[in-house]
């Protein structure tokens, strides 16, 4: 384990990463930031009363300051050039907030069997929002896992789950370790890594924000260009196009601290 401020540790952190497939950074979000995020989850959701609170994607979020202004914060973009570089854009992001005694599992996958990059240079920085536990349903890796191959999915219809697939194989769960994370917190995988989470059945909600950095030599092939969730972050432009930056306009956007710097 690490922490977000820590730069000596950071050999140790890519030393885990190439072993394990993961590694956990603490501390790295102050608590008056995690506490915006949790009013901008809330108002996402009073906004989007019909989307399930695991489905927040960036299709909800393309021209939202906030959302942009918190993952291009310096300390996440400190660590994501730890595993990519320093030229850095953003491929995706997607909060998964798991509602207390319903919230949906995610079956176990490969995040590299759906993303549309050439090469799969991209690396996914988990941010606790709640504290993570097992009961709330964590997220749940196979330690060492991502130095095999990406492997087929299939549809599952029979469970309930935010995906609706999973890998194509059995999963030796004997295996997994769980991410508990507390707020702020943020848990760093690999894209070939199999991981999953369980429901939420216990009265304490669990939310997360995936964030997905790539290199800006790394190629979005789908055809829709600029993809919705394309920015340029830091560094050289790279390959890409890039959506504009979001200003931010009273009454129509999640009110935030320094949010004058987005106007």
């Amino acid at each position: 384990m690490t922490t977000g401020t820590d730069h000596q540790v950071s050999g140790e952190a890519l030393e885990q990463f190439e072993r394990d497939g993961y590694v956990i950074f603490r501390d790295v979000l102050d608590q008056d930031l995690i506490n915006e995020v949790n009013g901008h989850v809330e108002w996402l959701q009073e906004r989007h009363p019909d989307v399930r609170p695991e489905q927040l994607g960036h299709v909800f979020l393309r021209d939202d300051p906030f959302w942009v202004r918190l993952i291009s914060d310096p300390r996440l973009l400190r660590i994501a050039e730890l595993f990519v570089g320093p030229d850095l854009a953003l491929f995706a992001s997607h909060y998964i907030s798991k509602p207390p005694y319903s919230g949906q599992p995610v079956l176990w996958h490969q995040d590299a069997a759906f993303w549309p990059l050439d090469p799969m240079q991209v690396v996914t920085l988990w941010l606790a929002v709640d504290r993570s536990t097992p009961e709330n349903g964590c997220v749940r890796v196979i330690p060492g896992s991502h130095r095999n191959q990406v492997l087929q999915m299939r549809d599952n219809t029979a469970v309930e789950s935010v995906l609706g697939k999973e890998i194509a194989v059995e999963v030796d769960e004997d295996r997994a370790v769980d991410m508990v994370l507390a707020p702020g917190d943020v848990e760093v995988h690999h894209p070939n890594i199999v991981h999953g989470s369980n429901a939420n059945t216990s009265p304490h909600r669990r939310c997360g924000l995936t964030i997905r950095y790539i290199p800006t030599s790394t190629r979005i092939t789908d055809p829709e260009t600029p993809y919705p969730s394309a920015f340029h972050l830091q560094g050289a432009p790279g390959v890409n196009n890039y959506q504009p930056r979001p200003r931010y306009a009273e009454g129509r956007h999640y009110p935030f601290a320094d949010s004058a710097d987005w106007a």
